[in-house]
């Protein structure tokens, strides 16, 4: 990176450095990771059936991908570090955790928007809706998504790592995050924290006064239709959604908008983080199946083909070996 950088690797102290409870924690990492992809893989297999080749499909099952790629940007080198006692990340692999971290996170922001818009035109615009989610209208929003968060996360990312970290190089976190690392940097920070808060809020705050408007409209159809199964239905598709959007960007307002100083403010952003990468992510696909009527039957459907192909199968190849 810079010229004047001297430290080569950096010391991720984790989420404890209590001895007893490591097995413990790496446990209980591991099972949420597992159940994480699991969950995940699940959707984007089950959202790849035919009958469910539908705009919200479509990007539930890139937010999946999306999902499966964030976890894995932090969770494989947490649970190396704990299984082996070795806690070091190079300066280079700290740089591509920061960059795929924020990139992917700030992608979430503007497809979870993209998805808001969905849901609006849906209930709000039932009549015009295969008009308007046309599938040249699904894919651009979606592109532009991940172009978005790519655009936005690079400059940023490029000037922290230019900037020299000439000790100490302990960062009090279980990833490379952008506050902890500031701190090691020994030089004025106040442009670049200026620069992240600025972008922060933009990525923020602008795609939730998205969602809040969309939202808000989809809110006052719900509460003007008078039928009462109507408005159940439409409560039920949008709740889930809702349920995401709070979790997510709970966590990352208090992380990144109004972040807390000193030890205490570390020890509480190293939960709040942990809320955003691990119990969001391994949350999203069951909230989504389980309350998708639809999305169920297909999943049934796929596991009971499944199952009769295996158990038919070696029937029907004996059956044919007879018969010849």
């Amino acid at each position: 990176m810079g010229n004047h950088t001297t430290v080569t690797e950096f010391v991720l102290l984790g989420l404890s450095g209590a001895c007893e409870l490591q097995m413990l924690i790496f446990l209980g990492l591991l099972l949420t990771y597992l159940l994480t992809l699991l969950g995940n893989l699940l959707v984007v297999l089950t959202l790849m059936d035919r009958r469910l080749h539908t705009p919200m499909y479509y990007f539930l099952r890139n937010s999946a991908i999306l999902e499966i790629w964030f976890i894995s940007v932090i969770f494989p080198k947490m649970l190396s570090n704990i299984l082996t006692r070795y806690r070091t990340i190079s300066l280079a692999g700290c740089f591509l955790q920061f960059c795929l971290y924020f990139f992917l996170g700030t992608t979430d922001f503007y497809l979870l928007a993209v998805m808001s818009f969905d849901r609006y035109v849906a209930i709000c615009e039932p009549s015009r809706y295969v008009t308007i989610m046309s599938k040249r209208v699904c894919v651009q929003p979606v592109l532009c998504s991940w172009m978005t968060g790519f655009l936005i996360i690079s400059v940023p990312s490029f000037i922290v790592f230019q900037q020299p970290f000439c000790g100490p190089n302990i960062i009090n976190h279980f990833f490379c995050d952008n506050f902890p690392l500031l701190e090691l940097i020994c030089a004025d920070t106040s442009l670049i924290e200026l620069l992240g808060f600025i972008l922060a809020n933009f990525s923020l705050l602008g795609t939730l006064s998205v969602k809040a408007t969309c939202y808000g409209h989809i809110l006052h159809t719900i509460l003007h239709n008078p039928s009462a199964k109507e408005r159940q239905k439409a409560f039920s598709t949008c709740s889930s959604h809702i349920t995401v959007v709070s979790l997510f960007y709970g966590s990352c307002i208090f992380m990144y908008v109004q972040s807390g100083k000193g030890s205490q403010g570390e020890d509480r952003n190293k939960v709040v983080a942990l809320l955003n990468t691990m119990v969001t992510p391994m949350l999203n696909p069951f909230i989504y199946t389980l309350r998708n009527k639809q999305v169920k039957q297909v999943f049934r459907e796929q596991v009971n083909k499944l199952f009769l192909q295996r158990c038919t199968g070696p029937e029907r190849r004996g059956g044919s070996y007879l018969l010849a």
